[in-house]
């Protein structure tokens, strides 16, 4: 085995879960989020020389994840169903043995936060990256990063507030 191989084999065993963890944040379901962080880490591996010198590797992982969510989307919005059922058949709630990767009223509560942050969530909170490699991997300015972790926390603390206050009343 060489160098390079050994070099991302270690890689992708230390980032492999907190990676998955962050696409599953960011996309809420689980078989998907399976799927992009496979295939952000085949495109790593195939572009190792380049991700390992990167700043944040994991970072670059997860931002190549949701790019092809992304790019599957715009792809996806242009066809047109035959059948509106089979639309409806392709989402689902998320099963039971998901609560162990991320709680499900933490993940309710992500799902309502803006795109951007709830990307700013992730990159900080489940990457632990610091506000200026979150803003490289983002492309925004520091400030910025540190303007929506702010909303972003607030909304998440209001939410599951409201969440725990609900499930209070109806014991």
């Amino acid at each position: 085995m060489d160098r390079g191989s050994e070099d991302f084999e270690a890689f992708y065993e230390r980032h492999r879960d907190p990676c998955f963890r962050a696409v599953l944040a960011t996309v809420s379901d689980r078989h998907l989020a399976e799927e992009l962080t496979a295939e952000a880490f085949a495109r790593a591996w195939g572009h190792w020389r380049k991700v390992r010198g990167h700043p944040a590797p994991a970072a670059w992982v997860v931002r190549t994840a949701l790019n092809t969510h992304v790019s599957w989307w715009r792809r996806r919005r242009r066809e047109v169903p035959w059948d509106a059922a089979a639309v409806g058949a392709g989402q689902r709630e998320p099963a039971d043995d998901d609560a162990t990767v991320v709680d499900l009223a933490l993940r309710a509560a992500l799902r309502k936060l803006p795109a951007r942050q709830r990307e700013v969530v992730v990159l900080r909170v489940f990457l632990d990256l610091d506000t200026r490699s979150t803003a490289a991997a983002l492309g925004v300015a520091p400030g910025t990063v540190q303007s929506h972790l702010h909303r972003a926390i607030k909304a998440l603390r209001a939410e599951l507030e409201e969440t725990n206050e609900r499930e209070e009343i109806t014991r």
